[in-house]
C-alpha cells in the first residue's frame, strides 16, 4: 500500500529514502511518546537548551509519518503539541546528519510558503539537530526557535548535536535494554 504524502509547504521532498526504516525505529519508542508523564528528563533538556542558547523556545520533536509531536518543550510550545509534518521545520531537520540552521527564515526560499514563518507565529530563527537511532535513522530533532534572526556558530551546532545525542541516550536508556 502506498504511503500517503503529507502536506508540504517546503517545495522540496521531505520524505527520506529510509522512511520505512525511520518510522519502524520511531514506532519502537512509541509508548514513551504517548506517555508524556515520562518526559520530565526531556523537558529538562529542552529548558537547558533554551537557557544555553538564550532562545524563547526549545522543543524535542518526534517526526511521524504525518505529524510532528512535541515530546518536550520550553517556551510557547506545549508538550504534546502536534503540527502537520509538511509545516514543521523538523521535517527538514530529519533529512540531514548535521544540524539544520536557518539564521533568518525570511531569507530561505524553501520557507517562504511556510505558515510558521510567514504567518502569525513569525518564526525567524531555527536550528535543529537530528535525534538519531543506533541504526542511523533520524526520528526527531532537538529544535531552537526565535522570532528574531540570529547567528549560530559551528560550536553552537556541535553543542546542540550533543544535546540531541543525550535525548537519544535517554530514549535508549528507557527502551534500548528491551531491544
Amino acid at each position: 500500500m502506498a504511503q500517503k504524502m503529507p502536506e508540504n509547504t517546503f517545495n522540496r521532498n521531505i520524505i527520506p529514502a529510509t522512511e520505512p526504516e525511520r518510522l519502524r525505529d520511531l514506532a519502537y519508542y512509541h509508548s514513551l511518546l504517548m506517555d508524556l508523564e515520562q518526559s520530565k528528563a526531556f523537558n529538562h533538556i529542552a529548558e537547558m537548551a533554551a537557557r544555553m542558547f538564550q532562545v524563547p523556545i526549545a522543543v524535542v520533536n518526534m517526526v511521524g509519518a504525518d505529524k510532528v509531536r512535541a515530546l518536550a518543550a520550553a517556551g510557547e510550545i506545549s508538550v504534546g503539541n502536534e503540527v502537520e509534518r509538511g509545516v514543521s521545520l523538523c521535517s527538514l531537520a530529519v533529512l540531514n546528519n548535521d544540524p539544520t540552521v536557518f539564521k533568518d527564515a525570511l531569507e530561505e526560499p524553501c520557507l517562504l510558503a511556510n505558515p510558521m514563518v510567514v504567518g502569525d507565529f513569525g518564526l525567524r530563527f531555527y536550528a535543529a539537530a537530528p535525534i538519531t537511532t543506533k541504526a542511523g535513522n533520524h526520528i526527531g530533532a532537538l529544535c531552537l526557535v526565535d522570532k528574531e534572526p540570529r547567528e549560530f556558530s559551528e560550536i553552537d551546532q556541535k553543542i546542540l548535536a550533543g544535546l540531541a545525542r543525550i535525548v537519544m541516550e535517554e530514549l535508549d536508556e528507557r527502551f534500548g535494554k528491551k531491544r
